[in-house]
């Protein structure tokens, strides 16, 4: 029973082979799959695939690198799509220093308009954290985002700043890096966050876990994931598959 709580399938790579790519998540134990929208057509794509498999539910937001292109009408619109029963958190949204495409201003306003409405309709927030840890700290802490809660997704920090994060409310997402050799933070990480605040994921098609790094990731890789984990902890495969799944139906509401 593996929750895999980060999945782009809404993402064009997966096109021509999505049914497949289901049926071996779910030979590898996948039972819950979060599909994450960030943009209008990731969110459309998104919302037609929890439509269709009873097993997946959404996760609608706005992405920091196309902060830009957000309107009044956008927000709006998840606003009204956070009433669907299969809409389970508000993302992925952040901050995102790596590229220059939004101004760090407009990206620190579409973050914080974000947050507030998560609390206006109290559903947990994604964050998307790239090279912007200290500013995305200070905004949860300054918009009370300990209110709803939430994830840091493909966490990449250290085991200090996850420990802060983990006293705002927040789980620790580990994704594919977990796994691979050189990846020293996940991995403490990994080791010093209690399981009671782990979640796993993918972030496919990104980041695939080794052995298949640099190739498309898939769900099913998850798997990967909590085995890495186990291996760090000392725990069983099936003790990690079967906290972090909790985890993730607690935080999402899940029955």
């Amino acid at each position: 029973m593996l929750f895999d709580t980060h999945a782009h399938l809404n993402d064009s790579q997966f096109n021509e082979d999505l049914e497949e790519v289901i049926e071996r998540a779910q030979t590898e134990g996948v039972t819950h799959m979060v599909i994450v929208g960030f943009d209008r057509l990731t969110i459309e794509r998104a919302m037609d695939l929890v439509e269709h498999y009873d097993f997946m539910y959404a996760c609608v937001g706005w992405h920091p690198v196309d902060a830009i292109d957000m309107t009044d009408e956008d927000l709006t619109w998840i606003e009204d799509l956070a009433s669907h029963p299969k809409v389970v958190a508000i993302g992925e949204m952040g901050l995102d220093y790596h590229w220059d495409k939004s101004p760090k201003d407009i990206q620190q306003e579409v973050f914080r308009r974000q947050i507030r409405l998560a609390k206006k309709v109290k559903l947990p927030i994604v964050i998307h954290n790239r090279e912007a840890t200290a500013d995305i700290v200070e905004i949860l802490k300054e918009e009370g985002a300990e209110e709803v809660g939430g994830i840091m997704h493909c966490f990449s920090g250290s085991p200090e700043v996850a420990k802060e994060c983990v006293k705002m409310n927040f789980y620790i997402s580990l994704g594919g890096p977990v796994t691979f050799k050189n990846a020293k933070k996940p991995k403490e990480v990994a080791e010093e966050i209690p399981l009671e605040r782990l979640l796993i994921e993918t972030d496919c098609p990104y980041l695939a876990p080794h052995p298949y790094r640099g190739k498309r990731n898939e769900p099913g890789y998850v798997r990967l994931v909590a085995e890495q984990i186990a291996e760090i902890k000392g725990l069983t495969f099936e003790e990690v598959a079967q906290a972090t799944t909790q985890n993730a139906k607690k935080l999402f509401g899940i029955k």
